[in-house]
């Protein structure tokens, strides 16, 4: 194919033909890279026939249309509100089991409640890879249409008896300052394979866990579920044998859901199928109990759930549905100042020409997923709405090239589908967003995600009156250290000490650190704030960066969003990050538990500190 002929097929496919570098320059993409991710958008490059069935059309541009807008709940026309943000696997309390569960968040939701909390934020609860538990980062899912039954709290469950040798093992568990997920697999799945001979002869009844529910439940999930359900059996089996959890290292016979070898090995496995089946329907229980807990416990919003942007390239969804996925590329990033190579997610996307396709499409069915039992969601890297960033296999970051998604038809479902859950939209419009984009999502009613720290231009910190009104305000997330934290520069240092930036570098980043510093005590004196006498240098005392961290959730209290997120870990003062990004083996992401245990929580001087602080500043009306 020609040059010209490869550039308007291309373009056709909604690539484009340059792409941002960190000295932002626009540097074009070769044909080289074109022809790679029109392969992995299954374009066939090697006739001259004019592919366009099925092809992504550019669409006008939102703004020329009207734009859907999504869900805001009436109360949210007269007042502001606040809430807490947590990962559910790191609370801790006297009966889990090593790992926080969905028993913990509806107790979770009593005490927020009695605080005046009106939601509580979570990171995915995504299906993750049963048989490789290690494999834990909740934002690389194995499906993000079903849940994670490592949340279950099996104390709970109707027929369970706990034995002396039992407690044991759980009181071990429950010791660890790092989640141990092999032990915490290990010893809930065999605890669910005791009770579901019970389960599976209908001797156990519970209104919570109704046999007819269970069977409403699995004709619901038609082959959705059972190929999920499938695939997890196939995934033990395949470790057992010594390959991976996985599809993409198992025999060739089996990478095809529909192949011989799996009818026959489906044939032979029918109970086990049906048992995670029933594991899915029990997580699924639990979580609407959850649910229903925060609504009685007067969370206005409830439960706010986040979306990871992408799922495994080896797991349940892309073997269960590989024609909707794209198969020969990744997720990722550009080159920028930060990181000057690109980043590859290793994450599989929706095809464009697929996402939005058929009445039930893909998309709108892990929206639903999340919206049933949500009062908020969260679109984890909000730019996908309208663009992502794939990296062939076998490339460089910096081979990559950004390709356009259907924005007006995911907007669309997305407005649909909140009016019918009654569940407003929050779009994580960080990094690199294109032009527009955030007014297309503020025309879509759809909440931006403000930052402290990022909330900076050439003058210091944005005030607090200039945040915009259709937005969640917060402070950091899982990907920050907390605020005492940034403020000793732990983010700095660990990215030294994880080998992630260079030593000039890291100076540079601590130089900058103290004029930020500066601006932020400029920034709260500003808005009427209260400082502490000592806070002049990094190494200020724990007493006093407890003062600045009530500061500084009034000052996110005090503007106009409709939001306000106060982070857990900030209210007991950790000093372990969830997640140091860039770090894989060197640091153990999302295991770190907190520090406190989840009775003990009113103990926290922070907590009742900064929970009274956004209570008079955000009062229910």
């Amino acid at each position: 194919m020609k040059s010209a002929e490869l550039d308007k097929l291309a373009r056709r496919h909604g690539i484009s033909p340059t792409r941002p570098s960190p000295d932002n320059r626009e540097v074009t993409v070769s044909g080289e890279t074109k022809r790679k991710i029109l392969s992995a958008l299954k374009i066939d490059v090697t006739g001259a026939v004019d592919h366009e069935a099925g092809a992504p059309r550019r669409e006008p541009r939102p703004a020329r249309r009207k734009i859907p807008t999504s869900f805001l709940p009436d109360f949210l026309s007269a007042t502001r509100v606040w809430g807490v943000s947590l990962q559910l696997y790191e609370l801790r309390s006297a009966r889990n089991w090593g790992i926080g569960d969905f028993e913990d968040l509806a107790d979770m939701a009593d005490l927020m409640g009695s605080l005046g909390a009106d939601f509580i934020g979570l990171t995915p609860l995504h299906a993750p890879f049963l048989a490789d538990p290690e494999r834990c980062s909740p934002y690389e899912p194995s499906s993000r249409q079903h849940l994670n039954p490592l949340y279950l709290a099996v104390d709970r469950l109707p027929g369970f008896v706990c034995s002396p040798e039992l407690e044991r093992q759980l009181a071990s568990l429950r010791q660890t300052d790092l989640v141990d997920y092999v032990g915490v697999a290990e010893i809930k799945l065999e605890a669910l394979r005791n009770l579901w001979p019970a389960w599976r002869q209908r001797r156990v009844s519970d209104k919570r866990y109704d046999p007819a529910d269970f069977d409403a439940f699995v004709a619901q999930g038609g082959d959705s579920l059972r190929l999920h359900a499938l695939f997890e059996c196939l995934s033990f089996s395949m470790v057992e044998r010594g390959s991976g959890a996985g599809w993409q290292s198992w025999p060739a016979d089996f990478q095809h859901f529909d192949s011989a070898a799996v009818v026959e090995f489906e044939r032979g496995h029918a109970d086990d199928v049906r048992f995670h089946m029933w594991l899915q329907w029990l997580a699924h229980r639990q979580l609407t109990q959850a649910a229903d807990r925060a609504g009685k416990a007067g969370l206005r919003i409830g439960l706010y759930l986040d979306l990871a942007v992408g799922e495994a390239v080896d797991g349940s969804a892309t073997w269960s549905e590989p024609d909707i996925y794209v198969s020969k590329a990744t997720i990722g990033s550009p080159p920028d100042p930060f990181a000057v190579d690109g980043q590859d997610w290793h994450l599989a996307g929706y095809l464009p020409s697929a996402i939005a396709s058929g009445e039930m499409s893909p998309y709108r069915r892990m929206v639903s997923a999340a919206m049933r039992y949500a009062g908020a969601i969260r679109i984890d890297h909000a730019a996908a709405l309208r663009r992502l960033f794939l990296v062939p296999l076998g490339s460089r970051p910096d081979n990559g090239a950004f390709v356009c998604y259907p924005e007006h038809r995911l907007l669309q479902i997305l407005a649909e589908l909140s009016a019918e859950h009654h569940c407003l939209v929050i779009g994580e419009d960080l990094g690199l967003i294109p032009n527009g984009l955030q007014e297309d999502l503020a025309a879509a009613h759809i909440l931006s995600y403000r930052i402290l720290s990022y909330e900076q231009d050439e003058q210091g910190f944005k005030p607090a009156d200039v945040y915009p009104v259709l937005a969640l305000a917060c402070i950091s997330t899982h990907d920050h250290q907390t605020l005492a934290g940034w403020w000793r520069g732990a983010d700095i240092q660990a990215r030294s000490d994880h080998g992630i930036v260079p030593p000039d570098l890291t100076e540079k980043h601590r130089e900058y650190r103290k004029r930020e510093r500066r601006n932020l005590k400029a920034a709260f004196k500003l808005a009427g704030l209260d400082l502490p006498a000592r806070l002049a240098r990094a190494k200020a005392s724990e007493r006093t960066l407890r003062e600045l961290t009530v500061s500084a959730y009034r000052f996110i209290a005090r503007t106009p969003s409709l939001l306000a997120v106060v982070r857990l870990a900030d209210l007991t003062d950790e000093k372990r990050p969830t997640n140091v990004p860039g770090t894989s083996d060197s640091y153990p992401n999302w295991k770190p538990k907190l520090s406190f245990l989840l009775g003990d929580l009113m103990s926290s001087p922070l907590l009742k500190s900064v929970t009274a602080a956004m209570r008079e500043e955000r009062p229910r009306d």
